[in-house]
């Protein structure tokens, strides 16, 4: 059926909103005169109010047989009442035109197999069958935009991005743009990109660029701005089919109006140029010629417009093994519960509620703090104030002295949130359900913060008050009240900076203020740039180093706080007091961590280097080392640095029989430790992946390791939660694979356990029909054995930047994928260097990616079962999908990675927890 009237659409491309209801029915005939061996077809329509008529479907079907006399009051109601005789009377003649087009349609189908896929072996020898089985397909793909997924469709192929260059100001800019880079008036094909906003993907926008001048019949190196004006208004036809028209030009360079499967190829490694995946390069070939089988199933050796455009509106099918989660409406209530108008104060007073339920426990911690640093500092406060020294410092001394209580207080202190190992056993204490534990580091800081205050009121008082008040005493008033306390002659101020306190306070000084400045945030990370050799002020290695200087500040203290001009009997001199514990548990961990790594001896087992600059280490398991998912140790390399030690999360779960860790290079440690391990690893053998290896069969001999823990962290908490929401950004994901691979095992371990239940039921049936007397012993083994697990579902979200870290845990998306029967773990991978679903840079490899998963059950880009996204996660739409699926839940959200999404994460659990009865508890770790 190749005649010109049967090339139009049946209908526009936007179909109404008010289709019909129940319009649509099969046509019922008077078949009295019909042959019985004839075929027919059931054709499905849809009569809209505009006089358009929908072919919704063609299908074989059986003869419905009608008794002539049959009373009209047996044809069901909805037929009657959806066809009203107005509706009959303007549709008539429609109705009468397109039956005989109808007629010599269904005549053509009838020569044809009722298969939407590949044209039978009977019939494909023949150029004329395929060309009309391709002509059927061509009828049934015009439908599709009617559906709600086509509708979505229609709204992608962007080849600007909305973030960008748009509308009436993009315009402006792209003006701008142009008179920058303008010459003699015209803007050359080499500039194209930069002109539109398109710097990133270059090829792709000259692609661009031929496929409209080819359109426009121009073959030219340069466009003036006129030409660049119809250019951009091409580009941003917020028009389906223009866009598409466009796309299909960038392929069909030929201009045949057919694409063939080296065209399909080529612009397969244009789009992964233009989102950086390499591998889809390499795989072109293989995709496109899965992109022919798919869309040319008659194999004439080409695709056409409309083929293009059906695979584009059906990817949202393929894409099923990705179910979005569903909302129910008891949550939707829920949500919209928290939508509805409050008065300010009940809205600042629920905040306010909220703000205590979460921060509790910081609260009481810090204002029992401030409660003792407060009386500290006044009791000394107004006891020497009572004092001779009072007369003659005045309220300087006061202020110093204060300060100095709270600071042999918060020198005690400051090492308690540091005894990790204290830290780890307490959290498996009841102490955990009151003391925030996870925040052992930041109320660390706080203290050092304490400090700084504490110093500046303590020396400052001392060095630019006292002293001078002091010297320039007269001399009667000198002996009559201080030379008890400083001798009988009166001392210089020279004197007194040299005395023992004087020194060994301004030495304590300068070693705080080294030690403080480089473990600030900006030195420890490297963010200021200083001249050589001053860079090694900067980073991890300059943190570290600095940091023991206080075991010098220590044992100054010590000594500052025995050589006392005012205070002479030894009971009263309470620095050592106040450090003795502290200082005691401190060194003694310390001592525990040098003993342990000692004794854990461990063998290197497996070395991989993947890519993206990640080592991965697995070692044997020493037996006492046990841990929990979540947690994490620290490893010592002594060919790298005899001193160093390094925290990693373990990636094996608790039930394996090795550790694991994952290392990316960071800083100059993990670098080193990479190029040491990099060095004994073999090339790759021809076959196999092209990742470094070693194992123990390895003839060079593997650095050795030692390693310390298991240390505690916010993670290894998470049996506590109905439902965990696990966030992991690049390196940052290695804490929740142990968690994923634990929930793994412990989903297997409850299937074998209901399996053994059901196995041990049927035997003690048997049993007890035939009177055994043992039956009730196996009724009281199996409860026993069975643990339930309050976790109920998991969503892992990993976001990263390269394709290939997708490798680092290839092994454990498969194995989730492939046990977890019940889908109680659900992950979701999200690659950022990928233009966003409905760019027109990404939507054949989003075609693509729909296509092999459907077929092949792989992702294109991660290489597992697992399907990966695009561009960046909606934060808030998870948080509203998972909150919908689990009103009432307790949700653990668990977030490791770069500070800068934490604080986003954290605001949306507060804005969610205020909206009803679920409740996110958001925890996070940073590296």
């Amino acid at each position: 059926m190749t005649g010109g009237r049967h090339e139009r659409r049946w209908a526009s491309d936007t179909v109404p909103d008010n289709m019909l209801s129940g319009g649509s029915s099969p046509a019922y005939t008077d078949t009295s005169s019909l042959n019985p061996n004839d075929e027919f077809v059931e054709v499905t329509l849809d009569l809209q109010d505009d006089d358009t008529i929908i072919l919704r479907s063609v299908e074989p079907a059986t003869v419905i047989h009608v008794d002539n006399n049959t009373d009209t009051e047996n044809i069901p109601a909805s037929t009657s009442s959806s066809r009203s005789s107005t509706m009959r009377r303007s549709s008539s003649n429609r109705l009468r035109q397109f039956s005989q087009e109808l007629k010599a349609f269904s005549m053509e189908l009838r020569r044809f197999p009722w298969s939407y896929g590949r044209a039978s072996s009977s019939n494909a020898g023949g150029l004329d069958s395929a060309l009309a089985a391709r002509a059927i397909r061509r009828q049934r793909a015009q439908l599709d935009r009617t559906r709600s997924g086509a509708h979505r469709a229609l709204k992608g192929l962007r080849f600007i991005s909305s973030n960008k260059i748009n509308g009436v100001d993009g315009w402006n800019e792209v003006q701008n743009n142009f008179d920058k880079l303008q010459k003699d008036g015209y803007l050359y094909r080499a500039d194209f990109a930069k002109c539109i906003g398109m710097v990133d993907s270059k090829e792709f926008a000259l692609e661009v660029y031929d496929a409209i001048s080819r359109r426009r019949r121009l073959k030219v190196d340069k466009i003036s701005k006129d030409e660049l004006y119809a250019y951009w208004t091409q580009i941003t036809d917020e028009s389906f089919d223009s866009r598409l028209q466009i796309f299909f030009d960038m392929v069909d360079k030929n201009e045949d109006g057919r694409i063939t499967e080296e065209e399909v190829k080529e612009i397969i490694m244009l789009s992964a140029s233009a989102n950086k995946l390499s591998r889809l390069q390499a795989q072109a070939e293989e995709y496109a010629a899965l992109t022919m089988e798919e869309l040319d199933p008659e194999r004439l050796g080409y695709i056409e417009l409309w083929q293009l455009e059906t695979l584009l509106l059906q990817k949202d099918t393929y894409l099923n093994y990705s179910q979005a989660l569903s909302y129910t409406s008891q949550a939707l209530s829920q949500n919209l519960h928290g939508l509805r108008n409050r008065s300010p104060i009940k809205r600042m007073s629920s905040k306010f509620i909220y703000y205590l339920q979460e921060n509790w426990k910081r609260l009481w911690i810090i204002s029992l703090w401030i409660l003792i640093m407060t009386g500290l500092f006044l009791w000394k406060y107004y006891q020497y104030k009572q004092r001779a020294a009072f007369d003659v410092m005045g309220y300087c001394v006061l202020t110093a002295k204060g300060a100095a209580e709270t600071l042999k207080l918060n020198m005690a202190i400051i090492l308690l949130p540091v005894c990790r190992n204290t830290i780890t056993w307490l959290r498996s204490t009841r102490l955990s359900s009151f003391v925030p534990f996870d925040d052992n580091i930041n109320f660390h800081k706080t203290i050092a913060a304490a400090i700084v205050i504490g110093v500046i009121l303590h020396a400052g008082n001392h060095l630019a008050c006292d002293f001078p008040r002091l010297i320039n005493e007269d001399d009667n008033s000198y002996d009559l009240d201080m030379s008890k306390f400083f001798g009988a002659k009166k001392p210089d101020y020279i004197d007194l900076v040299r005395g023992v306190e004087g020194v060994t306070g301004v030495i304590m000084v300068v070693c705080m203020v080294i030690a403080f400045t480089l473990a600030t945030r900006w030195f420890r990370r490297s963010l200021v740039t200083l001249p050589k050799p001053f860079d090694r002020l900067t980073g991890f290695n300059a943190f570290w180093y600095s940091h023991h200087l206080f075991v010098i500040v220590y044992v100054l203290l010590l000594v500052h706080g025995w050589f006392l001009y005012f205070v002479k009997k030894w009971y009263k001199k309470t620095t050592w007091m106040y450090l003795a514990f502290p200082v005691l548990l401190y060194a003694g961990e310390r001592t525990l961590r040098f003993f342990r790594s000692g004794s854990y001896t461990v063998r290197i087992l497996k070395v991989a280097i993947y890519p993206g600059k990640v080592l991965t280490l697995q070692m044997t398991k020493p037996p006492q080392f046990r841990y929990k998912s979540g947690q994490y140790m620290f490893v010592q390399c002594p060919v790298v640095s005899p001193f160093e030690w390094h925290p990693f999360s373990i990636t094996s779960a608790p039930n394996d029989d090795y550790l694991a860790i994952h290392v990316r290079e960071l800083g100059d440690w993990t670098q080193e430790l990479s190029r040491v391990f990099s060095e004994v690893c073999e090339q790759p053998v021809a076959g196999k992946s092209g990742l470094l290896r070693a194992d123990e069969t390895t003839k060079t001999i593997l650095p050795r390791l030692l390693i310390d823990g298991p240390y505690g962290a916010p993670a290894q908490d998470y049996r506590k939660y109905d439902v965990l929401l696990l966030v992991g950004l690049g390196i940052g994901a290695t804490p929740f694979i142990s968690i994923l691979k634990d929930l793994l095992n412990n989903i297997v371990k409850m299937e074998e356990l209901e399996f053994q239940d059901s196995t041990s039921g049927h035997s003690r049936r048997s049993d007890q029909s035939s009177g055994s007397a043992d039956s009730s012993s196996h009724s009281k083994v199996s409860p026993s054995k069975k643990k339930s697990l309050r976790t109920t579902n998991a969503y892992f979200y990993w976001v990263t930047r390269e394709q290939g870290s997708f490798d680092w845990f290839k092994g454990v998306m498969n194995e989730v994928a492939e046990l977890d029967q019940r889908g109680v773990i659900e992950m979701h991978n999200y690659l950022t260097s990928v233009y966003e679903e409905g760019d027109a840079r990404s939507a054949l490899i989003t075609m693509v990616q729909a296509l092999n998963h459907a077929k092949n059950g792989v992702d294109i880009v991660s290489g597992t079962r697992v399907r990966t996204h695009f561009a960046r996660p909606n934060w808030k739409k998870v948080l509203s999908k998972t909150c919908t699926k689990h009103a009432g839940a307790r949700i653990g959200v668990f977030y490791c990675g770069a500070p800068m999404l934490a604080k986003e994460l954290s605001n949306l659990c507060h804005e969610f927890n205020q909206k009803g009865s679920t409740k996110f508890e958001f925890h996070k770790e940073h590296f």
